[in-house]
């Protein structure tokens, strides 16, 4: 399986409404630091995003666990 699709399987196990964006593998916390994590649009209809992750139910080893699962 791609990283990338077990990046998305793993966060949405831990929350499924979650919406980020993420370029390349996340195989580190550094990386996974990097992920945007969509908290909004604005008027124009334009992802508001942040690099703190928003989720009390997401952090690095919560998903690092899930994601050894895959």
């Amino acid at each position: 399986m791609e990283n990338s699709t077990k990046v998305c399987i793993a966060i949405k196990k831990l929350k499924e409404d979650a919406e980020f964006i993420f370029t390349g593998d996340i195989t580190t916390e550094a990386e996974f630091n990097k992920i945007d994590w969509v908290t909004g649009v604005n008027s124009e209809e334009i992802a508001i995003t942040t690099n703190t992750c928003p989720h009390s139910e997401i952090d690095w080893a919560k998903f690092k666990t899930e994601y050894d699962k895959l």
